[in-house]
């Protein structure tokens, strides 16, 4: 398992009978978390929110800080990004990210020529904040246009906005097969996809029955001299092996195909909180 121990911003506090509570940079979450199946202490920080789960589904944050802010920022090393509160428990940020985006802007960074990226289920963006840092152009898509104006706001807040970054609110799988026909190339390839999803114009995803294909197609636009091609995962059930297996089929350069969990440790002890699987193809193996 990768560990993101660096995160100085953000701490578990405490992990009990399907909660977590959280520190990020000074606001205090309290969260529902599946695979915390196991009693324990509870931190005794004062909670500025909890998000509540519905027996209907989904569910609501309740607040018990009056002055807590609609948006706040936590930096992780000098990358900055912008918090709320969302109506699906989250926060707009999966802190074990962190992981990779260290690795996409040491990839980069090595490669000492032009980087095209191209993240795809792109979210708030992180990644695409990385990847400019790093000074690669980037391609951001995510069929939400809430998420694209999220992650143009994360771009702003690190001093990204005159870098080369390209936004699109479209279904992932038609804009790849029209970048197949403009015969576009990217150096590095980076995907979220979500367990179920609709695209801009109500297209259904499915991962299990979509995910290959798509990797298929992005094939077709990754660069024959690509530097790393990367998949993140929090289907449940999902296999890492099987992501490592649809890089096995799809990707033909050849490279190193690794793959493994994610995840963050604990405040003051040895839990660690299992947080997704990633698996990568990259050119050259990263020594760890």
């Amino acid at each position: 398992m990768k560990l993101v121990d660096d995160f100085k911003e953000y701490q578990i506090l405490s992990m009990n009978k399907g909660m977590k509570t959280e520190n990020w940079n000074g606001v205090i979450l309290k969260r529902p978390d599946p695979q915390i199946v196991w009693e324990d202490q509870e931190s005794n920080r004062k909670i500025d929110a909890i998000y509540h789960r519905s027996n209907k589904g989904g569910g609501a944050w309740e607040i018990f800080n009056n002055s807590l802010k609609s948006s706040w920022q936590i930096h992780y090393q000098d990358l900055t990004f912008n918090l709320k509160l969302m109506g699906f428990k989250h926060t707009g940020l999966f802190p074990e990210q962190a992981y990779n985006w260290n690795l996409i802007m040491t990839k980069i960074k090595e490669a000492k020529r032009p980087i095209k990226v191209l993240n795809l289920f792109a979210y708030t963006g992180a990644a695409s904040v990385a990847a400019l840092k790093a000074g690669a152009t980037v391609v951001h898509v995510d069929s939400s246009r809430g998420m694209i104006d999220w992650a143009k706001e994360n771009v702003k807040s690190s001093g990204l906005e005159d870098k080369p970054i390209h936004f699109l609110a479209d279904d992932v799988v038609k804009f790849v097969k029209r970048e197949i026909r403009r015969g576009h190339q990217y150096d590095i390839i980076l995907m979220d996809p979500p367990s179920f999803g609709r695209g801009a114009n109500k297209e259904v995803w499915d991962i299990e029955k979509d995910l290959d294909n798509l990797v298929s197609l992005c094939s077709q636009i990754f660069s024959q001299e690509g530097i790393m091609f990367l998949i993140n995962s929090y289907t449940t059930g999902l296999s890492k092996t099987v992501l490592e297996n649809i890089l096995i089929k799809r990707i033909k350069q050849k490279g190193f195909i690794s793959s493994d969990e994610l995840g963050i440790k604990m405040q003051n002890s040895q839990l660690i909180l299992p947080c997704g699987i990633y698996a990568r193809w990259e050119k050259e193996k990263t020594i760890e």
